[in-house]
């Protein structure tokens, strides 16, 4: 090959490269702001109930109303003018990848931001880590429309943008370039180009976000290194996690489904009224079942709380992801898998600590290696799980016993059937749009490798 062809090749991605690096800045900006807002907007139930005098029934009828107000004002902006920003956007920006769907940047921007806005703001059981990824590949569409790029390049842009999303929402630039070729790995099209600007948007993202945020890990936490003899305890989680993604996933649909249902037999304002003023009542009595869970998740692992009471708050955060989800606000389900998982890691560790002495740290360590754990059984995304965890929390000790429990976690779900959730999503998604997806385009994993069905 002609070396100056190949430097001239080497200068025309260039400019690419450039647009990749403003789609991350652009990204980073938009994701800081919105998780500013969004935690600065959640004080309200603290100052509803510093300044209102109305005696506590009250107090949990106006909280229930202003929660409900907001998430039907989130689903009104949704079904009015980009009915595309329901819901997570994870799903959408595969199909894009596809080809089966497409990105309208130009509604999905301001209805993803300001919707998300309420229905966070609201305390709905939803992460800001769905927007930001939406947001994110949005901003690159527009980049890739007012540049004429050709499929190739657009989609490419597209995957960094959503990458960019995901940085921003937990600063994590590493576990967002994996989530890209891990979670997309049959739709990314692949090139040293495309795949550059992946790491390029992501990584500058994460440092636009810090510049705004600051740069400690979103989920701190400290754990001291564990015994060996503590590692067949994470075999043992891992299983348990991969059944509980697999009815994860399939409660999910099921009550998206059921939501659905509800409102064509009455009205699709039903649905997030109901569920918003049973989270603002529950804002005020029980604030742990509420909200994304990104500062639970750390709470939880230093609060001591009883054996019975950390079984409530699974169960109660379960049912409340399934509900907020199904009202179809804008939101991701990132955040409430990392919550809900570290409830059940720190659940799990209090039962074996009735037959047995665990050690310093061992609670923390089984709710940080959960959460990868439940991030793989239901999105089957063991590598982005192990990484995205240490980036988000900085406990590098439990990396070993998280490796443990995330491929355990995969391979049940696997073994039992589940399938990846934003493939099931896409899926129904498609099926509603009157489009489903050609059997032949279907591809799955096999024992013996990738196999197109």
């Amino acid at each position: 090959m002609d070396p100056s062809h190949a430097d001239s090749g080497r200068r025309s991605d260039l400019p690419y490269y450039v647009i990749a690096i403003l789609v991350g800045a652009i990204t980073g900006v938009i994701g800081a702001v919105l998780h500013l807002i969004v935690d600065a907007a959640l004080h309200w139930p603290a100052a509803l109930r510093a300044s209102v005098e109305v005696g506590d029934l009250g107090l949990l009828l106006i909280s229930g109303g202003i929660a409900a107000s907001l998430g039907v004002v989130a689903v009104v902006l949704v079904r009015n003018f980009a009915p595309e920003a329901g819901g997570s956007g994870v799903q959408e920006i595969e199909g894009t990848l596809e080809g089966l769907r497409a990105v309208h940047w130009r509604r999905v921007l301001p209805v993803k931001f300001f919707g998300s806005l309420c229905s966070l703001g609201a305390g709905f059981v939803t992460g800001r880590e769905g927007p930001t990824i939406h947001m994110g590949a949005s901003v690159a569409q527009a980049c890739a429309e007012k540049l004429k790029f050709d499929t190739h390049d657009s989609r490419g842009l597209l995957a960094a943008g959503a990458a960019a999303g995901l940085a921003s929402a937990f600063n994590a630039p590493l576990a967002a370039i994996l989530f890209v070729i891990e979670e997309t790995r049959r739709q990314f099209p692949y090139s040293l180009k495309t795949y550059t600007a992946v790491m390029i948007a992501s990584v500058t993202s994460g440092l636009v976000t810090e510049m705004i945020t600051g740069r400690r890990p979103f989920m701190f936490i400290t754990v001291p290194e564990l015994p060996l003899s503590l590692l067949p305890a994470f075999v043992g989680l891992g299983l348990l996690l991969g059944v509980v993604g697999l009815l994860f996933n399939r409660c999910l649909i099921g009550s998206m489904d059921i939501a659905a249902a509800v409102g064509r037999r009455s009205n699709y304002y039903v649905v997030p009224a109901v569920v918003g003023f049973v989270i603002g009542i529950l804002l005020i009595v029980r604030p742990e079942a509420t909200m994304g869970g990104e500062n639970l998740a750390v709470s939880l692992m230093t609060e001591n709380l009883p054996l019975a009471t950390m079984a409530l708050i699974v169960v109660v955060r379960f049912i409340m992801t399934m509900a907020s989800y199904s009202t179809n606000v804008p939101g991701g389900i990132f955040a409430p898998i990392l919550a809900l998982a570290t409830a059940i890691g720190v659940l799990y560790g209090l039962v074996l600590d009735v037959f047995f002495e665990l050690p310093a740290g061992a609670f923390a360590a089984f709710a940080i290696a959960a959460m990868g754990g439940l991030f793989s059984s239901t999105v089957r995304a063991p590598l982005v799980g192990v990484v995205l965890i240490a980036e988000l929390t900085g406990a590098y000790s439990v990396l070993v016993p998280a490796i443990i429990t995330c491929l355990l976690a995969n391979v049940v779900a696997d073994a039992l059937g589940g399938k990846p959730i934003y493939e099931v999503l896409l899926d129904r998604t498609l099926h509603l749009a009157g489009t489903p997806r050609p059997p032949e385009d279907r591809i799955e994993r096999t024992m013996g490798g990738w196999d197109a069905r």
